[in-house]
């Protein structure tokens, strides 16, 4: 097993796992539900906080394919809506999403059942959290596409482009930047 990648985003929250490709895979495959996996890659391929995607459950026509006009959810954000872009795999994992039956479960219950999955798929659920699609959707980005930075920022909804910056310090081996490929391609 190797060693998780975690971000440490203050000295007060908790830490955050990055997931390397090759785990983000093994818990797909460790989830029971096929419902369960399409909510974690809607949430993995839009990069949306949490609360945003449950929001974009309740207004599916803010779906419009190659984006998502989502509504921000965070106070520091000046903008009411930006344009979330999306890839072909965002776009067939958010469709998917929005077909579900249920919206997702509660902020804590969504924890318990990563760090749960983790386990199943043998990887350290060490840092696993709701957190975790968005801050590994986003260190794939910056790592792939780094003249792309303040585009990426844009539609992650961060006020600041520096606050990506520290994704390029991750320690993703030659094997994880190639594998990322297959996920982020066409963003």
């Amino acid at each position: 097993m190797e060693k998780p990648i975690i971000l440490h985003e203050s000295k007060k929250g908790p830490p955050v796992r990055i997931f390397r490709p090759s785990e983000f895979r093994a818990l797909v495959r460790a989830i029971p539900k096929n419902e369960y996996k399409d909510k974690l890659e809607a949430l993995l391929y839009s990069g949306s906080r949490y609360e945003e995607m449950k929001w974009l459950y309740k207004n599916p026509k803010r779906f419009q394919n190659e984006h998502i006009h989502m509504k921000n959810m965070k106070a520091l954000v000046k903008e009411a809506y930006r344009w979330i872009h999306l890839n072909l795999q965002g776009q067939r994992s958010t469709d998917n999403f929005l077909r579900g039956k249920t919206n997702l479960p509660a902020y804590q219950n969504w924890d318990s059942d990563i760090k749960r999955w983790c386990i199943l798929a043998g990887i350290s659920p060490h840092g696993a959290c709701a957190k975790s699609t968005r801050k590994t959707w986003e260190s794939w980005l910056v790592i792939t596409y780094p003249s792309r930075v303040e585009e990426i920022f844009i539609s992650q909804g961060h006020v600041e482009a520096t606050a990506l910056k520290h994704y390029l310090a991750f320690p993703f081996d030659a094997e994880d930047r190639k594998e990322m490929l297959y996920y982020v391609e066409g963003w």
